[in-house]
């Protein structure tokens, strides 16, 4: 297994961890997931600049990269909605849009093609981690008894709904946005392979 794979496939060791984690109500639990999330999505990007720089696309990353990807995101996704920071249509649509992109590629390799990558995908995938980092550091923040001077910041900055809050309903509302649009994009470039021609 060559290096970007195998960090491909650590990040769904770390996807794991962040589960556990994250289930356990206390502060160094969310730090811990918190950690362990930022870890794996930064790792998202390292493998695949890893493999292009050089030369190391295989087949089991192309499958193991979007499928480790799919579940970090989905995780987190789910975690927020439990924790009603994310509406349950929300975390359906994004967890439906991912479904059909599987399936649409599955159909095309199928036919003996190759469904292009949405330009849009890596901005849906900026956006939507950058609404779940913040969601997790303000929960994160909220399990301590005494926020920290240096950290009011952070607490401020992340403030989910109501008066003064931006980052976290901007960077979902953009996410949405951009994967309805990357979702229509996907049905339209397959639309003659769902025709069967």
């Amino acid at each position: 297994m060559n290096l970007p794979n195998a960090i491909t496939v650590s990040r769904l060791f770390l996807t794991a961890g962040f589960i556990i984690f994250v289930s356990w109500e206390s502060t160094w639990g969310h730090i811990t997931a918190l950690v362990l999330f930022v870890v794996a999505a930064a790792s998202d990007f390292l493998d695949g600049w890893l493999a292009r720089k050089m030369n190391l696309v295989t087949p089991l990353g192309k499958l193991l990269d979007p499928l480790a990807d799919k579940i970090l995101v989905c995780s987190a996704f789910v975690f927020l909605t439990a924790q009603e920071l994310c509406p349950v249509w929300i975390t359906a649509l994004i967890i439906g849009r991912e479904f059909l992109v599987t399936g649409l590629r599955q159909i095309a390799i199928e036919a003996g093609q190759v469904l292009a990558a949405d330009s849009l995908g890596k901005w849906k995938t900026t956006f939507q981690l950058t609404y779940l980092i913040s969601g997790m550091i303000w929960l994160t923040l909220e399990t301590m008894e005494r926020i920290p001077q240096s950290l009011t910041a952070f607490h401020t900055l992340t403030i989910p709904w109501g008066e003064g809050a931006w980052l976290m309903p901007i960077s979902l509302g953009i996410a949405v946005a951009l994967t309805v649009i990357s979702g229509w994009n996907y049905i339209w470039s397959s639309r003659y392979l769902l025709r069967g021609s």
